[in-house]
């Protein structure tokens, strides 16, 4: 009897400890009562921390956690270091995936940062000079979206297909023979006056106080690079995820937006 009551107990016991444990998989990304989401300076942090607002009125502390470039987002989002990330365009979010062999999954769309050109030598794409020094990202995919820009504005003809992937590698006509120099992205406003324009990412330009809808020579027309929502995929079923994104999708940040950026951010869902 003795012996039964014994083993009646230990069974017990290992089920209250799988149930803790189950307990603590559920909490899951709010284990220490905070949500930390990765982001870059600029409109992303600022939307964010309009997120934050309205989830701290249903309980959920957001800490934002900046970064001053596109890669270490999706690194620390890799190795736990954050929770979330949201800063980023699907293209480069695949590209970063597949380059540095991480399994972060995409859970919803954001935000569309329309790319421009700006130009302290010039107030028209008609100005510039043959031979004239132009800038854009050195990133893969934002190299490749600026190309695209160029040749949606008439500047050059790339390989056909490429999209995205192209490098000035891949620029099969340019007429003007403009030289591309390829700089960091975040550094581009700062270095704008060493070129004859370039190629600036919106979050960066926002960031330098430039206006796309206004300071730019050139804009992106119908973009397509809308910004996305990364976690883990071992965390993308987590029940404060979902809630995440319900807040991030909400019309007080839609609102949010449209009041502060003025058609220089538009929402993307």
């Amino acid at each position: 009897m003795k012996k039964g009551l014994f083993l009646g107990f230990v069974v017990l016991l290992i089920g209250l400890l799988a149930a803790c444990g189950g307990s603590d998989e559920v909490e899951g990304l709010l284990e220490d009562d905070k949500l930390t989401v990765g982001v870059t300076a600029g409109p992303h942090e600022e939307i964010l921390e309009k997120v934050a607002e309205l989830a701290s009125e249903e309980g959920i502390t957001i800490e934002p956690v900046v970064f001053s470039d596109y890669v270490m987002p999706n690194v620390a989002l890799s190795e736990g270091e954050i929770d979330i990330n949201s800063f980023q365009t699907e293209p480069f979010f695949d590209h970063m995936n597949e380059e540095r062999g991480l399994e972060l999954i995409k859970v919803a769309d954001t935000v569309t940062f329309p790319m421009g050109m700006y130009s302290e030598e010039v107030t028209d794409l008609k100005e510039l000079e043959d031979g004239a020094r132009i800038g854009l990202p050195n990133d893969p995919t934002n190299g490749g979206r600026a190309l695209l820009l160029f040749e949606q504005a008439g500047l050059i003809t790339i390989e056909e297909g490429l999209g995205v992937n192209a490098s000035i590698n891949d620029i099969v006509e340019n007429p003007n023979n403009f030289e591309f120099i390829e700089l960091d992205p975040a550094q581009i406003p700062r270095q704008l006056g060493e070129v004859d324009a370039a190629a600036i990412n919106s979050n960066f330009a926002l960031e330098a106080g430039l206006l796309p809808g206004e300071d730019s020579i050139f804009i992106e027309q119908d973009s397509q690079f809308v910004n996305l929502i990364a976690v883990r995929e071992e965390t993308k079923d987590d029940e404060v995820v979902q809630q995440f994104i319900d807040l991030y999708q909400s019309d007080e940040v839609k609102q949010f937006i449209d009041e502060n950026f003025e058609g220089s951010v538009v929402p993307g869902w």
